[in-house]
């Protein structure tokens, strides 16, 4: 149906290209299109009248299609004959318009056929195609068979045709509409309807003022052409003044949505919309509470609005975002009237039909704020839940608006959406509230563990100070061990200040210095550590760092195991391209649970007095270095750490002196 539709298109255009440029080239063209026409006409009802059952029915239509398929060929070949001018033949030759008027006989047979075979319930259906296609072919056959009475076409006759035809297709576009399953398939959407309309007052005013100015300057006299040129002018300033107002485009959106559209809204498009208004505070999230005003205001062509959340107490909302609205600093309070009937009804408050039908409310009494808020229409609940986390107040629209339950059922929906929206981004913010709080307490918790460790060990010198105060080697000592406590507390300080790691790069060091110190103080302490070294081992890292990690699985080890009893040892060596640390101890042991799930945690410890903070602070620098550690353990058998760092290779000389000492 299609192709026979685009093909008579094609003939009537081609006819009148034919009518202002008279040529034998459109002529041929629109004779070849008719024919085409009416071979797309043949398949169109061939096609309809394919019988479900039955023998009879069948063996006609085969033999009207065996039918329509000789006549077109005869047809193809005598056009195809008068095109080359074959044998003498034109269009006014007796056998093309004997072929001519066999085409719409055929046709009408087969129109009879689908009409006569049509089942009852597709009769209304069928009505209307079976009355547009015989008019036009009866016209065709009464025109081509006077044509063959008397030798020749007719010519006025002949020039109506095209009016004919087109007098006919209100009738087969009535027979598409009335099939459901293409009235399903045909849609208008409400920005076509709008663009299309707006075109259409457009022309129709052009056309108006363009007739007006004719007459301005067909009676104006020899001010006739600048009136008209002054007046066309102003018409267009006007035309595209209207056409950016705001209120002028809302009040024709709003008419053809009620007149034109069985709703109100396109559900769709609108939640597209919404959805992408929403989005677009994410890049900015200040700006979110005026990108849901936005959104439920475009909805309802307001021109404005004002968001009202709950604020930190929870005891009163107070105005969040404001867009084209004036600004209230007036809380109201979580209890009041107002928020209570919204939380128990999830109505929208028409501020209109308040005043107007104030019963329909339920003796609801609006705040004296609200009343003096200029402009104020709509009240939109924000509820996520059971809970009503704020809500937004609407300006009056720039075009009346019935708020019926299509928008009150629209507003509800969208309010959810925007209150899940702004309750995400208030957990997302408190969220990364939390997680600055907690960074800070986890570097706090690292500063304490430090701090403890250093005053545990002035505690100690100030011990052996009341004894050996005299001795000079302690006095030695004693200066040193208090000028290595305080650059501590400095790097601490460094370090709880700025928030970083320890300032400086790390370099070379050498892990059996650092495991003498670790011995040393061991000794001071009163405790045994057994200390085996291999000869130069070096690891990149902070020496401090490095040494309070060792320092801490040390002290750990010499806690858990008995002063006379026990043994702990320390060993530092090379295993595998990397330096190894093992420390090991025959104390309490822990558990294989406590090391799979607890070890490296913070805040979890076997010691009563313990944080958990030391082990969890040496797990991530060893990995931050590169390394890893692996821990052995069994209850009352004692404790294995080892420590895998990366190798560092220290030289004393060159390469040169390398190999001349070779």
């Amino acid at each position: 149906m299609l192709a026979a539709v685009v093909t008579t298109a094609l003939w009537a255009w081609f006819g009148l290209a034919d009518l202002f440029t008279p040529t034998v080239v459109f002529m041929r063209l629109g004779a070849v299109a008719d024919l085409l026409a009416y071979a797309f006409w043949f398949l169109f009802l061939l096609r309809l009248l394919r019988p479900d059952s039955g023998t009879r029915p069948g063996a006609v239509v085969a033999w009207l299609g065996a039918a329509a398929g000789l006549t077109v060929v005869a047809a193809a070949v005598l056009q195809l004959m008068v095109i080359f001018n074959g044998e003498g033949l034109d269009e006014r030759s007796p056998a093309v318009l004997l072929i001519s008027m066999v085409l719409p006989v055929l046709a009408l047979v087969l129109v009879e056929q689908l009409l006569r075979n049509v089942q009852d319930d597709a009769l209304w259906n069928a009505k209307p195609l079976c009355l547009g296609l015989a008019g036009a072919f009866l016209f065709d056959l009464y025109l081509f068979s006077t044509a063959v009475l008397f030798n020749g076409l007719d010519a006025d006759v002949l020039s109506i045709r095209g009016a004919v035809h087109a007098l006919m297709a209100p009738l087969l576009l009535l027979a598409v509409l009335r099939g459901k399953d293409q009235i399903g398939m045909l849609s208008v959407s409400r920005k076509m309807a709008f663009h299309s309309a707006t075109l259409l007052i457009a022309g129709v005013y052009l056309i108006f003022i363009s007739g007006l100015g004719y007459y301005v300057r067909l009676f104006g006299g020899e001010w006739g052409r600048a009136l008209q040129v002054g007046l066309v002018f102003l018409a267009v300033v006007a035309l595209v003044t209207l056409a950016i107002s705001g209120s002028v485009r809302a009040k024709l959106r709003v008419f053809l949505g009620k007149h034109f559209f069985r709703y109100r809204y396109d559900y769709r498009e609108e939640w597209l919309r919404f959805t992408q208004t929403l989005s677009a505070a994410q890049s900015e999230p200040q700006q979110t509470g005026q990108q849901v005003i936005r959104g439920l205001a475009d909805m309802l062509e307001s021109p404005g609005g004002g968001l009202w959340l709950k604020d930190a107490t929870g005891g009163a909302y107070r105005q969040a975002a404001r867009w084209n609205m004036a600004q209230s600093d007036e809380p109201e309070r979580e209890d009041s009237p107002l928020c209570q009937f919204m939380l128990r009804t999830g109505w929208v408050v028409n501020l209109e039909e308040y005043r107007s039908i104030p019963h329909r409310y339920d003796g609801l009494t609006l705040p004296g704020w609200l009343r003096e808020l200029p402009r104020a229409w709509l009240i939109v609940p924000l509820c996520v839940g059971n809970d009503m986390i704020g809500f937004a107040i609407l300006a009056s629209a720039r075009t009346t608006v019935d708020v019926n339950w299509e928008v009150n059922d629209l507003l509800k929906t969208a309010g959810r959406q925007a209150a899940s929206f702004l309750a995400q981004m208030q957990a997302t913010e408190a969220l990364l509230e939390v997680r600055k709080f907690d960074a800070f307490n986890r570097m706090s918790a690292f500063v304490v563990h430090d701090l403890k460790n250093i005053v545990t060990q002035l505690s100690l010198l100030m011990k052996n100070a009341k004894r050996l105060h005299a001795n000079p080697e302690f006095q030695q000592d004693m200066l040193m061990t208090i000028e290595n406590s305080l650059e501590k507390m400095r790097q601490l300080m460094l370090q709880l200040r700025e928030g970083a790691t320890p300032p400086g790069t790390a370099f070379g060091v050498d892990l059996g210095r650092v495991a003498q110190r670790i011995e040393t103080n061991a000794g001071q302490r009163g405790r045994k550590l057994e200390v085996a070294l291999a000869d130069r081992v070096f690891t990149r890292g902070h020496e401090d760092r490095l040494e309070r990690v060792i320092g801490h699985v040390v002290q750990n080890a010499l806690d858990a195991t008995e002063k006379s009893s026990g043994r702990v040892w320390l060993k530092v060596d090379r295993h595998g391209g990397q330096a190894r640390v093992e420390i090991g101890d025959t104390g309490h042991g822990m558990s294989q649970e406590f090391v799979r799930d607890r070890l490296f945690k913070p805040f979890q410890s076997t010691k009563s007095s313990g944080m958990g903070i030391g082990a969890y602070e040496s797990f991530q620098y060893v990995q931050e270095l590169g390394g890893t550690i692996a821990v052995k353990s069994e209850p009352e058998v004692g404790t294995e750490v080892t420590l895998l760092l990366p190798l560092f290779e220290a030289q004393g000389g060159s390469d040169l002196m390398a190999s001349k000492t070779t």
